[in-house]
């Protein structure tokens, strides 16, 4: 017997369509290269996307066709998230700290038709542009910047397109994004995601025991929009109608704490060095900075000491410590205290914080040992680190099978954790690395 519930595809586009229908008036902020704050909102984040996706129709693009990215975070990036996937698209974000032979050869593996370029990017993007595949590079301009010679202007595309057309119809199982990663041996390796696998991770991002993104936040995703799509925030943040805030290519201490102040900042997302350089900048001038009380700053990327975790506490402010990766698209756990530990002392509370926690839903997690065979809960505890790789872990769900290194205690550390006897390498032995599916 079949339900009788309506069935309906799980589609990117929807997203962003919620935003518009219900939280138009809140803001997207971006920073500029210039330092100055550029100010949009939800409505008008939908109109250009749809404006733009015409636009690049027009152009030649078809379904299944790749557009890059080479771009800091910012509004007119996250429209481009949005414009490609609803012509049944594949944004593919470019990793701007590459090498501009590794970009090359990645674009070009890639098979990239498109690429959306910063204008202040164009240095990087000249050094392997003559091996590039690009049939056609889009400059957004920050100033009043020439347009370099062959490509075409953002801002007239976003002008010349007509929101109101009527995009082609998309399968939930198209593909919608691709990222590569370099944590893998060999060469940086693709991973594709399609419009389902990205909507149920954005699903998990607003869930209570997670990152627990909602409409009354105020989100600043430091990740870059080249790392694992932000870490999903820029899906979730529509989603749920929170206010986003980019910090463009201004990333010290000084500049993300003002902006932290001026915009209200309830929720931020980085790696480690990010918080390191915010809490030595608190440390130093406690009372410069009117912050909002109980900040969530997501860390992941590598693991964080226990000595940040407590420094932000000194602070008034929450560091929540998450793992995944670019298979997962990439959250695949978080470190929420559970019930039962609220009255622990502090030192047992940091303990649990500073690991990588509880899988998400629909996520499975097992420890396996060096002959592939699945380690007994009973017997993760009482193995003894011997400075090299002896665990594994793997990961299925919503999203395709992988399999990634893991400690021997079976807990979640990123391959550029610090090298102590808890993490990827102990006694001076080399990272792991990560094997892809």
């Amino acid at each position: 017997m079949r339900g009788t519930m309506m069935e309906g595809p799980l589609l990117v586009p929807a997203l962003l369509d919620r935003a518009a229908r219900y939280f138009p008036d809140v803001e997207v902020v971006s920073r500029q290269p210039d330092k100055s704050v550029h100010r949009t909102n939800w409505g008008e984040v939908h109109r250009r996307s749809r404006a733009l996706a015409e636009s690049l129709s027009r152009l030649g693009m078809r379904k299944g066709d790749r557009v890059a990215t080479l771009m800091w975070n910012h509004a007119r990036h996250l429209e481009t998230y949005f414009a490609v996937p609803l012509l049944g698209g594949i944004t593919h974000t470019l990793n701007l700290r590459l090498h501009p032979d590794d970009l090359a050869s990645i674009a070009t593996h890639a098979g990239d038709r498109f690429l959306v370029v910063d204008d202040v990017l164009w240095p990087l993007f000249d050094k392997f542009r003559s091996r590039s595949p690009f049939e056609r590079v889009i400059v957004v301009r920050h100033g009043a910047t020439e347009l370099p010679v062959g490509s075409l202007d953002y801002e007239q595309l976003v002008a010349s397109g007509n929101p109101s057309f009527t995009p082609p119809q998309l399968d939930e199982t198209d593909a919608c994004g691709l990222c590569y990663t370099s944590g893998t041996t060999g060469k940086n390796k693709g991973v594709v995601y399609t419009h389902r696998s990205t909507v149920l991770h954005t699903l998990m991002i607003p869930y209570a025991d997670g990152i627990a993104l909602r409409s009354s936040d105020s989100l600043l995703p430091v990740v870059p929009m080249f790392h694992v799509n932000a870490w999903g925030l820029p899906f979730a943040a529509p989603m749920v109608g929170a206010k986003l805030v980019f910090p463009g290519p201004h990333l010290d201490a000084q500049s993300l704490l003002q902006l932290m102040e001026s915009e209200k900042v309830t929720i931020g997302a980085g790696v480690p060095t990010i918080w390191m350089g915010i809490l030595d900048a608190l440390d130093k001038e406690p009372k410069r900075y009117k912050l909002q009380k109980d900040i969530r700053m997501v860390v992941g990327g590598s693991a964080a000491p226990e000595a940040l975790i407590r420094g932000f506490d000194r602070h008034g402010l929450h560091l929540l410590h998450a793992w995944g990766m670019t298979e997962m698209s990439p959250i695949g756990s978080c470190a929420q205290l559970k019930p039962k530990m609220q009255d622990w002392d502090y030192d047992a509370k940091i303990a649990v914080r500073a690991k990588q926690g509880l899988p998400a839903p629909l996520v499975d997690v097992r420890a396996m040992d060096e002959t592939g065979r699945a380690v007994p809960r009973s017997r993760r505890r009482t193995r003894t680190w011997k400075g090299r790789p002896i665990g594994g872990r793997a990961t299925a769900g919503s999203r395709p099978a992988t399999w990634s290194p893991s400690t021997p205690r079976g807990i979640c550390r990123s391959p550029t954790a610090p090298r102590t006897s808890s993490s990827r390498a102990a006694n001076g032995s080399a990272p792991w690395r990560w094997r892809t599916s």
